[in-house]
């Protein structure tokens, strides 16, 4: 049943995936790694002293969790989240600070890092934000600092907020809570597929869910599935995605698993019935992807739910059923043209591909033998751009346009680089 896994995940690193696509480099890795590093020595030290308390932290979210996904849409941040925890014994209004004032003292403390971190920091965002404060960094990443208490000898939390409340919050537990769920073996799928669903939801929805319901839902679903539903990560998606429905469709309340009485699911109820309602059409569409007859055919299924993010497939140029999506006899033609803008003479063109061609080109594509489409086609101009340079900026790719004949973009990193031409008939064929 299951048509292209190779496409969406490979152990061959190099190669394009969906996986690949979504995740961060390497070079992404090392920065946010390196910053978030730095500032967790400079607020240990900095909030010792400033608050007389002894200061330890936790790295949380789905960066500690292993499943950070690379913003859906380019100029949106990667997030990290390090939790700073004040330490001493009993109930967090034991301490000398309120909900509030613990607050102040990290965020006075970024900023003071921030001014001496100079063109290292884009900003610390004010006013802080009611559970955190947030400092962004060059790169395209922020880090979220939530303060809270600690009291070692209960192994209790407690989290400060802006309106000067302590709430119960356990990311320790939640944490532990996902690592004792799942074997070994069941853990890199279970963590690839939260990762397909979170830029799925991205992608595809208005109001996206939170991170840590995403994480519990899928979690969850997966567990109930069988070994044949989880035999590939195409068709693990389709099933993890049918499973979550099922459940919101009986219960949108999504408890906390380490905390019975918090509900996760804080979207309003139009909008997990909209969420539910996008799970369906997605189910639907994977179906329609698992029973296609050519690779080409289930990548541009595919491609309509990951959007650029989803790899072109490899085409073997002898096999004529990845011509085409369906047996038509049209074989499309395009003319591509890029001019520099520093130099409009030097005008480079080629039919079908192009290249290599410098950075800071405009480039048109058209498609020569349209009239030779039947009454009512219709088209979608996608690119996907490879590279290091297009990682660096979380820029692989986004939808070109809509017109039947024509497409422009321009050049502006090295690397590999698709414009992928989508023609279906009215029919949807």
């Amino acid at each position: 049943m299951s048509k292209v896994p190779q496409l969406f995940y490979s152990t061959n690193t190099d190669k394009q995936t969906l996986h690949r696509r979504i995740v961060p480099s390497e070079k992404q890795r090392e920065l946010q790694q390196e910053r978030w590093n730095d500032l967790r020595d400079y607020l240990i030290g900095n909030l010792g002293e400033a608050s007389g308390y002894s200061i330890s932290s936790w790295l949380q979210g789905s960066y500690k969790f292993g499943t950070q996904v690379r913003p859906a849409h380019k100029g949106k941040e990667f997030d990290i989240d390090l939790g700073i925890y004040f330490n001493w014994e009993g109930e967090p209004d034991d301490g000398s600070f309120s909900p509030h004032q613990l607050k102040t003292l990290v965020q006075t403390s970024l900023q003071n890092y921030a001014k001496e971190a100079d063109d290292d920091v884009l900003e610390v965002v004010a006013p802080p934000k009611e559970r955190c404060s947030r400092i962004r960094f060059p790169g395209d990443f922020h880090i979220d600092v939530p303060a809270y208490h600690l009291d070692p000898d209960r192994d209790a939390r407690s989290l400060a907020t802006e309106k000067n409340v302590w709430e119960e919050s356990d990311p320790v537990a939640y944490y532990e809570w996902f690592q004792k769920k799942f074997a070994d073996e069941d853990n890199s799928q279970a963590r690839r597929l939260i990762r397909y669903i979170k830029i799925w939801s991205a992608l595809n929805l208005e109001k996206a869910p939170s991170s840590v319901l995403l994480t519990v839902l899928v979690a969850e679903a997966y567990l109930k599935l069988s070994e044949k539903e989880t035999d590939g990560d195409d068709t693990a998606l389709r099933y993890v995605a049918e499973s979550i429905a099922d459940r919101l469709d009986n219960n949108i309340e999504v408890p906390n698993p380490v905390n019975a009485t918090e509900n996760l699911n804080r979207l309003s109820d139009d909008e997990t019935a909209v969420f539910t309602d996008k799970l369906r059409d997605l189910v639907d569409l994977a179906d329609r992807a698992l029973v296609a007859s050519t690779e080409v055919e289930t990548v541009t299924v595919w491609s309509e739910a990951f959007h650029h993010f989803f790899p072109a497939p490899e085409l073997d140029p002898n096999d004529p059923t990845n011509k085409a999506i369906v047996p038509v006899s049209f074989t499309p033609q395009i003319a591509v043209e890029a001019t520099p803008t520093t130099n409009g003479n030097n005008v480079f063109t080629g039919l079908n591909k192009i290249g290599p061609i410098p950075k800071k080109c405009t480039i048109e594509f058209t498609l020569t033998n349209a009239s030779d489409l039947p009454v009512g086609a219709r088209a979608r101009w996608i690119v996907r751009n490879e590279g290091d340079e297009a990682e660096l900026t979380n820029d692989l790719g986004h939808l070109a346009g809509t017109e039947l004949t024509h497409a422009s973009e321009n050049s502006a990193y090295r690397g590999t680089h698709y414009m992928d031409l989508v023609i279906t008939s009215a029919f949807g064929a």
